[in-house]
């Protein structure tokens, strides 16, 4: 098998990609009203999600035709991915809730697995037109209205920590954490933009005692642990990993910015 190139050529390809399915969620946004159905699993689904979904798998075929694609709107069975060494993990509309709410926090989600670790990803966020990237050993930077910076995290460290949460999805358990925290500044934020936060040095913790599926967390782990920081399973000290099981739900986890201690 031909390995994808961990190169900034390919990051910039992917997100080349994101954007392009940004454009095709931002049409179905740019209608008003959108109409929403639920999945199996009682999530929802929007025109934009499967708009996304298309353009990504049809983009990802054509520039790396030897890859496979595992997305959230086409889930491939555990015989078949149990075999795979690498393939892109998308999840075309991260945040669909966010979405529907109209509050501009929803993104594009394209990250590269190699042996069950997100080398790469890129999450681009339509509305806020800010485009995360990164892949280990190449670094990672935002892209957002003509401007790159490196994402390198907070200049210096907090004494009281900033902390994201879900917007959408609380829990009795990160209450109880947050609680033992101690002094913190909490901020609720939508999809994997969490994550880009800590990259930026906006906050600094990211504890999610919730379910959340692999395709929510892989491109933007990738972005976070490339800027230098941490994604580990919460309570350890394992790295969040892909592709290990067969069904695609995550433990619990911890996401530190960089210079951060993961608990």
């Amino acid at each position: 098998m031909t390995l994808v190139a961990l190169d900034k050529q390919t990051l910039v390809t992917l997100g080349q990609i994101a954007r392009k399915a940004g454009d095709a969620i931002m049409t179905v946004y740019g209608e008003g009203q959108v109409a929403v159905t639920q999945k199996s699993d009682d999530s929802p689904v929007t025109a934009a999600d499967l708009a996304s979904h298309r353009v990504i798998v049809d983009e990802l075929t054509h520039a790396f035709p030897a890859t496979p694609v595992l997305s959230e709107e086409e889930v491939i069975d555990w015989e078949t991915r149990r075999h795979w060494q690498e393939y892109f993990l998308i999840d075309p509309l991260d945040g669909t809730k966010e979405f529907i709410k109209r509050n501009g926090e929803f993104t594009v989600n394209i990250a590269l697995i190699r042996d069950g670790i997100a080398v790469a990803g890129v999450v681009y966020a339509p509305v806020l037109d800010s485009c995360y990237l990164g892949a280990k050993g190449v670094g990672a930077w935002l892209e957002r209205e003509g401007d790159t910076e490196p994402l390198t995290g907070a200049a210096t460290k907090r004494i009281s920590p900033i902390v994201v949460g879900s917007r959408s999805h609380q829990s009795a358990e990160m209450a109880g954490y947050l609680a033992e925290l101690g002094d913190h500044e909490l901020l609720s934020v939508g999809s994997s933009l969490k994550f880009c936060m800590l990259a930026e040095g906006r906050a600094d913790l990211y504890p999610r005692l919730g379910p959340t599926s692999e395709w929510d967390t892989a491109a933007a782990q990738a972005v976070l642990e490339s800027a230098g920081g941490k994604v580990v399973v919460f309570g350890d000290k394992r790295p969040l990993d892909y592709n290990s099981k067969a069904d695609i739900l995550n433990p619990w986890f911890m996401a530190t910015a960089p210079g951060w201690d993961s608990n």
